[in-house]
């Protein structure tokens, strides 16, 4: 599949299928990160659309203005969107932190499914634990580089404001102890290379919600971000295969 060029920009795409699939980016990311995905479900016929989340695509400084209460609101006024225009039945498909804001989701609304992709519930980093006290010594933290294949697939920036990572480690934790809450199916996406989120937060993720239809899906040779590394194909494969599965 080819890579295309980045843009931070939202998309939506109209569909002739009867389910609607939201699809949420990551923390200081875009939706360009999920783009590849949306171009492929939008040929499979489905509706497509990718918000961009409050304080993202546009600096660090406007993002540091925002915390987890107005990311949540962005990913409301989407499934509202969806519904206005007519798609009764959502399926929430997110990456990283969009992973944990389409779980709680689906503690809050109707979902026909979720799909978490490198949800994090544990990380690599430590020090998110302690951004309470390190955003009073500095503001931000700059990024490391990705490799050529996926950093020319994002948008996203290159410094990291700390206050915002205090407001992901709130959400993690609030989404963790929520997690019974979640009763629709769940199809569970991680990468064994992962080096942001630590992979074991996809079995906690499957031991403590509280969906009857539930699986987790391994991807051996993948790292954080599923959705543009060098097994892409075979997570949009798989990815496809549940929805049509659960649209049965």
């Amino acid at each position: 599949m080819k890579i295309t060029k980045k843009s931070p920009e939202p998309f939506y795409y109209q569909g002739d299928k009867r389910i609607g699939l939201l699809l949420i980016h990551g923390f200081t990311g875009s939706p360009a990160e999920i783009r590849l995905l949306g171009d492929f479900l939008q040929q499979k016929g489905y509706a497509v659309y990718a918000p961009l989340l409050a304080g993202h695509g546009t600096s660090p400084e406007e993002m540091a203005k925002t915390n987890q209460e107005d990311w949540w609101n962005s990913v409301l006024e989407a499934y509202e969107f969806m519904k206005s225009e007519g798609y009764d039945q959502i399926i929430s498909i997110g990456l990283s932190m969009g992973g944990i804001l389409s779980l709680k989701l689906a503690m809050e609304k109707p979902l026909l499914a979720v799909i978490p992709m490198a949800a994090p519930i544990f990380v690599h980093d430590k020090r998110m634990a302690f951004a309470r006290w390190i955003k009073y010594i500095k503001a931000y933290q700059v990024k490391g580089k990705k490799v050529d294949q996926i950093e020319e697939n994002l948008a996203s920036y290159d410094r990291t404001p700390i206050k915002c990572v205090e407001s992901l480690h709130r959400l993690i934790k609030e989404v963790k102890h929520d997690l019974p809450r979640v009763h629709c199916p769940v199809f569970i996406m991680q990468g064994k290379r992962d080096e942001t989120v630590i992979p074991e937060s996809a079995n906690y993720i499957y031991r403590h919600i509280s969906s009857s239809t539930k699986e987790i899906k391994w991807y051996e040779q993948s790292t954080h971000i599923l959705t543009i590394d060098q097994e892409r194909e075979k997570v949009f494969e798989d990815l496809y295969l549940f929805i049509s599965q659960i649209s049965q």
